[in-house]
C-alpha cells in the first residue's frame, strides 16, 4: 500500500510504499484489548502490603474479661474491629504481569498501526527536525503538518527535539524501537518520520 508522505513544511512529498503486512492488517479489536491490558498490568508494582490481625503487633493479652465489664466481648486489641488493627482481607505482594507472546504483540502492534493509517490519524513525514531546543519551533512544525496533540515516532531519537517537545503537555517523542500499543491507541494523531516507518516495517513485515 502507499502512504502520503509529507516533508517538514506540510507540503505534499509524494507517496510512500510499505508493506501491505504492517500496514494494512485488519483490524483485530480483542486481540489489541488483550495486549494493551497486559502492557499496562506489566507497569503494575505490585507491592501493596498490609498486615493481618496476627501480623499486626501487641493484642496478646485479652483487653478485659468476658462478662460484667458492659463492655462488648473482644479477645485482642487488634481485631480489624478495631483501630490499629489488623486488616481483615490484608493486601499482599503480587505479580499482575500477564503473558504475551512475540506473534501476539507484534500482531496488535500491525493491527493498531493499520488501523491509525486508515483512520488518517498517521502523519508520515520525510524528516522532523529542530535547530535549536526550542518548544516555539517545534510548534511551528507540527501547525504546519496540521498536528495539535500525538505522539511523535523517530528513527533516532536527537536531543535538540526531545527538550522541544518536553514543554508541550499533550506531545511525546519516542524512538520507533520504544513505541508501545498503549502510547500508540492513546495519541489523538502519530507523526511518524520516513526512516522510523522502515524500521517498524522492518520488525513487523
Amino acid at each position: 500500500m502507499e502512504l502520503k508522505l509529507s516533508n517538514e513544511r506540510g507540503e505534499a512529498a509524494g507517496q510512500l510504499e510499505v508493506s501491505d503486512e504492517a500496514f494494512a492488517a485488519p483490524f483485530r479489536e480483542a486481540l489489541i484489548h488483550q495486549v494493551v491490558t497486559a502492557y499496562l498490568a506489566g507497569g503494575r508494582a505490585g507491592t501493596k502490603a498490609q498486615k493481618t490481625r496476627s501480623e499486626a503487633s501487641g493484642g496478646g493479652k485479652k483487653p478485659w474479661r468476658q462478662k460484667g465489664t458492659g463492655n462488648a466481648r473482644a479477645g485482642t486489641i487488634r481485631s480489624p474491629l478495631w483501630r490499629g488493627g489488623g486488616r481483615a482481607f490484608a493486601g499482599k505482594p503480587r505479580d499482575f504481569s500477564q503473558k504475551v507472546n512475540r506473534k501476539m504483540y507484534r500482531g496488535a502492534m500491525r493491527s493498531i498501526l493499520s488501523e491509525l493509517a486508515r483512520q488518517d490519524r498517521l502523519v508520515p513525514v520525510q524528516a522532523l527536525t529542530v535547530g535549536a531546543p526550542r518548544t516555539k519551533e517545534l510548534t511551528a512544525r507540527l501547525s504546519d503538518l496540521g498536528v495539535e496533540s500525538g505522539l511523535i515516532v523517530v528513527d533516532e531519537l536527537q536531543e535538540e527535539l526531545a527538550l522541544a517537545a518536553r514543554n508541550l503537555p499533550h506531545v511525546e517523542v519516542v524512538e520507533a524501537s520504544r513505541a508501545d500499543p498503549v502510547r500508540l491507541v492513546g495519541a489523538e494523531q502519530v507523526v511518524i518520520t520516513e526512516p522510523a516507518i522502515r524500521r517498524v516495517e522492518e520488525w513487523l513485515s
